[in-house]
């Protein structure tokens, strides 16, 4: 099954009610998503908020967007009304970048049938889908998930050490990764060793994904290939899962590290390198 899903397709399933939409329109620096929820949404909805359900404010060596704990996670699971056998759909309107987050998260608690809807919100006025404005109550299930642990994903030590068995990607913008600007973190730079990818790479310019060979060759090039270990981090673990959903459109793991560069940055001793990407051998 692919892990995305067109507008026309989840037409049908909400007509039909049989799936549980979740709303995670997120923008970094922003906080007005369940504004924009509330504005107009997918009938059936359930708003997901990214900063305070998807992570968990921590020290900033834990990074921006480190993970909830697994009970925090599984009580939001059960706020939204997922339901075991209920197949899941998340979008959000920003180039499915939050909504990559939360299907990478339902993914690695156990849940098989979760997609992203392809294009997002955009997509689905394009498509003309309704459009709903008062919020539903949602009546709270009583799911049990699997305890995720540390399940497809990566701790700072974890993400060091990983270029010595595999390729680790790093998904910014190429002038963060060479450390020639850092808007955000303490340090610029990147982690020894990882190679870059940049994610708009992977994108259309209306943010959906191009094709499957396109995203392939992207991917080999950088030796991110079907034989090899990878894992993806960028500034805060969000756009890392975004990549890990590209690698599912083309049926290869991607391990994501959550804390990524902000967590690599905001512990001094730790090494920091600059400059372009070193070559690799054909």
């Amino acid at each position: 099954m692919s892990p995305i899903i067109s507008a026309a397709e989840l037409r049908s399933l909400v007509e039909d009610g049989g799936v549980r939409v979740l709303d995670a329109r997120w923008k970094l620096g922003r906080d007005d998503g369940r504004e924009q929820y509330l504005a107009g949404h997918i009938p059936g909805a359930v708003f997901v908020d990214v900063e305070g359900e998807l992570s968990r404010h921590a020290d900033p060596r834990d990074g921006r967007h480190p993970l909830p704990s697994d009970d925090a996670f599984a009580a939001a699971v059960r706020r939204w009304g997922v339901r075991s056998g209920v197949p899941v759909v998340v979008y959000d309107d920003a180039g499915m970048l939050a909504s990559s987050r939360l299907w990478w998260a339902l993914r690695r608690a156990g849940f098989v049938d979760v997609r992203v809807l392809d294009g997002g919100w955009r997509a689905w006025l394009a498509a003309d889908g309704d459009v709903q404005t008062e919020e539903d109550p949602v009546e709270a299930s009583d799911i049990r998930m699997e305890a995720a642990g540390d399940a497809g994903a990566i701790d700072t030590a974890g993400a060091g050490a990983w270029p010595e068995t595999g390729v680790l990607v790093d998904v910014r913008a190429a002038e963060r990764y060479r450390g020639e600007t850092e808007p955000i973190d303490p340090v610029a730079g990147h982690v020894p060793g990882a190679v870059n990818l940049p994610i708009v790479q992977l994108l259309t310019e209306d943010g959906r994904f191009r094709p499957a060979a396109d995203i392939a060759a992207a991917f080999d090039r950088v030796g991110a290939t079907a034989d090899i270990p990878v894992a993806a981090y960028c500034g805060s673990g969000i756009t890392a899962a975004q990549f890990a959903l590209a690698g599912a459109l083309i049926d290869r793991e991607v391990t994501v590290y959550p804390g990524s560069w902000s967590a690599w940055s905001n512990r001094p001793e730790l090494p920091v390198a600059t400059g372009p990407a070193p070559e690799r051998a054909p």
